[in-house]
């Protein structure tokens, strides 16, 4: 222990606060590695924890009451265990509906992610385009607002798709789909009629990133993809600043975990460590809906 000589103050540097912050990244389930990745760019000296409600996966299925219910229930778990500085909401879903509560429920910055509408309204040259999401996101008014003030000047074709979500983690997973069925949920994306053709198509889930090099080469003709991650990730540094010189993370240290794993395998958790996600774990949360 040494003191500071200018109050007078013991200090013991082990007590001390860090200079650099935890992130919570959390989903559903894999999607939101997406955004981690760009985070981890942004902010390498960071501590990270990864965290996948794969219990109540997919969220789609719950009502907006329940899935508000749960996704406070397990943030006030993980923020009690992990004490993060700022937690980003890697899943659409969850962000339109649960970020309210959680930032009236807990006094840290929560960044979320919504459908990147008004960069594909500014990217467009044919005014059409495709904003491909999951049916809930698709559906919701949120999503109705953002193409009314962002995209009115376009021709806007909303896609909701059930199972790519479930593709992409299969992806991750090892168990990749054929590609007929890829095709078979990307082909409402494409519109080619009098006004033109697609010419940008605006990803509004977190998982469906995990497959763009497929979709890439399944698409009948080249579209701009848009992904929202790289967006996030400057409102973060926005939030918590530049990384702190000389400060560098220990990568043996960054946490995937999981609410159920009960999808865990060799092939996913290799995924996990090429990510930078090298110590799995799981917090046991069953999902109980009555």
């Amino acid at each position: 222990m040494r003191v500071d000589l200018l109050a007078g103050a013991a200090y013991n540097p082990a007590v001390m606060p860090s200079p650099v912050p935890t992130i919570l990244v959390f989903d559903s389930g894999l999607g939101g590695l997406t955004v981690f990745s760009e985070v981890l760019k942004v902010r390498p000296d960071a501590r990270y924890v990864y965290a996948a409600d794969d219990a109540g996966f997919p969220y789609g299925r719950l009502s907006e009451a329940v899935l508000a219910e749960r996704v406070v229930g397990v943030m006030e778990r993980l923020i009690g265990l992990y004490d993060p500085d700022l937690v980003v909401v890697a899943c659409n879903t969850a962000s339109t509906i649960v970020l309210p509560h959680l930032r009236a429920r807990f006094p840290i910055p929560f960044v979320g992610t919504v459908p990147a509408i008004k960069p594909a309204a500014k990217t467009t040259q044919t005014g059409s385009l495709t904003v491909l999401a999951t049916p809930g996101t698709v559906a919701r008014d949120y999503t109705r607002d953002l193409i009314e003030t962002y995209a009115a000047g376009c021709r806007v074709n909303l896609v909701g798709s059930r199972r790519l979500a479930g593709f992409a983690e299969a992806e991750l997973a090892g168990n990749p789909v054929a590609d007929a069925e890829l095709l078979e949920e990307l082909r409402p994306c494409f519109v080619e009629d009098d006004g033109g053709r697609t010419d940008v198509v605006a990803l509004g889930c977190t998982h469906y990133p995990l497959l763009l090099a497929r979709f890439q080469a399944l698409a009948p003709w080249p579209v701009t993809w848009i992904d929202p991650a790289p967006a996030i990730a400057r409102r973060v540094i926005q939030l918590l600043g530049e990384p702190v010189p000389g400060h560098e993370a220990d990568d043996d240290e960054a946490l995937a975990l999981f609410t159920s794993g009960a999808g865990m395998s060799a092939a996913l958790r290799s995924a996990l460590r090429d990510k930078g996600l090298p110590q799995v774990a799981v917090e046991d949360m069953p999902l109980l809906v009555g």
